[in-house]
This record gives structure tokens, sequence and C-alpha cells, in this order.
């Protein structure tokens, strides 16, 4: 069994993002383009638990594993533009769950992959943008390419202020066309090729509501189509097409006696395959002196299940799936992230550990036994041509 482009955990492509790993875009954008070339390097490592044996089919199982590099490259060019180039590799290996069977005792138990999962992922993404009074706009191209799995995604973003400079107006256009031709292993995948297509709007506003605090509200749409199905999953057919609606609101606080902030995410997720989530993310930005700063941070995501998920899929019905991904569940992450400057250097390291639990969460319905637990860590260097 090889990895599938439905085969990925949402924090794991999260971890992979080079926009949530290198920081050059993090934050609200100048209004003015970067006087100096910024480079930037990452190393990264997610690592699953090993399933339990009590939970799986001939004892436990190692699952995945990820490594990734990153380069990122962020330049000035002319009075009002700038260029960012990331490239990101990613080496990917273990076991995924297969289907879930019926156990002795009734209760469900996984079927793992067996073989191990190997696969590489290179992406390549180029921003280009321009910087005007009052707002900045930009277009990104995306290439990824894995063994089964290829993507070209375009996205258009623009960002405008009010006159007295307190609010910000942004909005972004995004589509992606993928190409899935799975490979085929021992046990042949449901599909030999097939496509998809992914587009997204979003609208935000942000507002300065005092000299220490910030506030956000955001509105996004993604209508998705073709093969949304998992290829290396046994039991799994699913809708053709999937709306998806989300509202999000932030909230920043920079407290002058303890030199740190607060910040504050909610965003509410719902589709139309009946899978609803909240997710709840706070984090503390204490700097120490000029040059350090620690962020703790605490994340909690709830989701509720997909209409035609269940532990023992009925392939009778015409819609099915067993996997985890769509069930039932409450998760819990947190971690450290350190940042040391040493003059145009600067140093980051990233710790998470994220674990799962069908009671953590606000919905009812049946725990999945592939639930997964894993710990993230990653290791970076940006240098600053000043």
């Amino acid at each position: 069994m090889a990895s599938g482009p439905g085969d990925k955990h949402p924090a794991l492509l999260a971890l992979t993002s080079s926009a949530l790993l290198l920081p050059a875009y993090q934050g609200v954008r100048a209004d003015a383009p970067p006087e100096f070339i910024e480079l930037g390097t990452r190393y990264s490592k997610y690592e699953e638990d090993n399933t339990q044996g009590g939970k799986t089919f001939g004892g436990s199982s190692q699952r995945y594993e990820v490594d990734a590099a990153q380069f990122h490259l962020l330049a000035p060019v002319a009075d009002s533009w700038s260029v960012a180039v990331d490239v990101q590799w990613e080496d990917m290996s273990g076991a995924s769950p297969w289907f879930v069977g019926q156990s002795l005792d009734g209760g469900p138990k996984v079927i793992m992959s067996g073989a191990s999962i190997e696969d590489t992922r290179t992406e390549v993404s180029v921003t280009t943008r321009y910087y005007y009074d009052r707002g900045n706009a930009g277009f990104n191209y995306v290439r990824s390419k894995e063994d089964d799995y290829d993507s070209n995604a375009i996205a258009l973003d623009g960002a405008l202020n009010s006159t007295d400079g307190l609010t910000t107006y942004s909005a972004a256009l995004s589509t992606s066309q993928d190409d899935i031709e799975p490979t085929q292993g021992s046990v042949p995948t449901n599909t030999l090729k097939a496509d998809k297509d992914i587009s997204s709007a979003w609208i935000g506003v942000s507002r300065i509501i005092s000299k220490n605090a910030i506030v956000r509200f955001g509105l996004a749409y993604t209508y998705r189509d073709g093969f949304l199905t998992d290829p290396y999953k046994k039991n799994d057919r699913r809708p053709g097409e999937r709306n998806e609606w989300a509202a999000s609101a932030g909230y920043r606080q920079y407290f002058i006696q303890p030199d740190g902030a607060l910040q504050a995410d909610y965003r509410y997720f719902d589709d139309d395959w009946g899978v609803a989530s909240h997710t709840l993310n706070l984090a503390w930005h204490q700097n120490l002196g000029q040059s350090t700063q620690l962020i703790p941070f605490l994340r909690y995501y709830s989701q509720g299940e997909a209409d035609f998920f269940a532990n023992i899929a009925n392939t009778d019905q015409r819609h099915y799936s067993e996997d985890y991904r769509l069930s039932s569940f409450g998760a819990i992450s947190g971690g450290l992230r350190v940042r040391h400057e040493i003059g145009n250097w600067a140093l980051t390291a990233v710790g998470e550990r994220y674990e799962t639990d069908e009671s953590w969460g606000v919905y009812s319905g049946e725990e999945s036994p592939a639930l997964v637990n894993y710990w993230r860590y990653s290791f970076g260097l940006d240098y600053l041509f000043k």
C-alpha cells in the first residue's frame, strides 16, 4: 500500500505547510515591501504513535512518519514589489489504517496497510506581491508532486486599509486541479486514475480597537468536486461533491507589564457531508529581553462524524467510509515555540504533542479504533541580509 491524497491527517497537512512553518508570512502584512532579503530553512519531524495491539488485528503496528525539509526566500523587487519562493521536500513512511473489521467480542479493530508506505513529495510555491498606499495584493502559484499525486494551484489575495488606518479589509480566491494515479500494490486500489478540483473564497476584516488590541473576523467557502474518495481505504466511497463553510474570529492583546501578548482564535466549520467542528487556539507570546521569545500554545478541536461514517461500513449504501478522520472525536494539543535572534540570525524550535479521544468531543458518535496521537518537532534557521 502506498500513501494517497486522502491519507494525510489534517494536522499533518498543517505540519507540512510552508506558510505555517516559515514565519515570513505570519501576522499582518505591511503595506511596504520588505527592505532586506530573507532566507530561511527548516527541518521538521512528524511521528504518529504506534496503534495499540488491542485495537488492531495482528498486534501493534507502526504508523506514519514524515521528515520534511523546507527552504524560504523573500526579497524586495523594485520599489513596490516583493517575491517569495518556498521549496519543500517530504519523505513519508509507515503504515496506515486500511479498513476496520469486527473482533470476536463484537468490537471494531483496525486492519493496517501491512507493507510499509514509502512516498516522497516535492512542493514549490512562488508568490509575488504588490504594495500600494493603503494595502497590498498578491498572486501565488503552487506545484506539488508525489509518487501518486500531482497538484497545481493558484491564489489571489488583497488587503485594503481604511482611511484612518484602523480597519483592514481582506479577501482571497484560490483554485487547484489535482490528478490522482494511485500506486498499485499487492492489493489493487479502488481506482486507477482520477482527478478533483478545489475552489475557495475568503473574506475578512481586522480592527484595531485600542493601542494594544486587535480583533478580526473571517468567512470562507470551499467547493470540492471530483474523486474525493480515499483510494487506499478498502471500504471508502464518498460523494463526488463537498461544500464547506467556515467562520472565524480572533483577538490579540498586548500587555505592557509582562511584555507579552495573548492570542486567541476560534473557528467553526460545517459542510454538507454532516461534518461540523469547533477549533480553539490559545497562545502566549512572551518576550525575554530584546532577542528571545517563548510561545506556549494550546489547541482544542472537536468534530462530529460524517453522515456516511461507520466503524463497520455498510457497503450496501451509496456512500460509506470507515476513515477515522470522518469520525466523531475531540483532540487536545499543546507545545512550545522558541525564537532567539543573534545579530542577523534567528533560531527557532517547536515541539508539540497531540492526543485524541472520542469522549473529549462535544458531538456524540462512534469512537474509531484508528484515532491518531502524534509528536511534532521543528528546527529552523533564518538570516536577514542587512
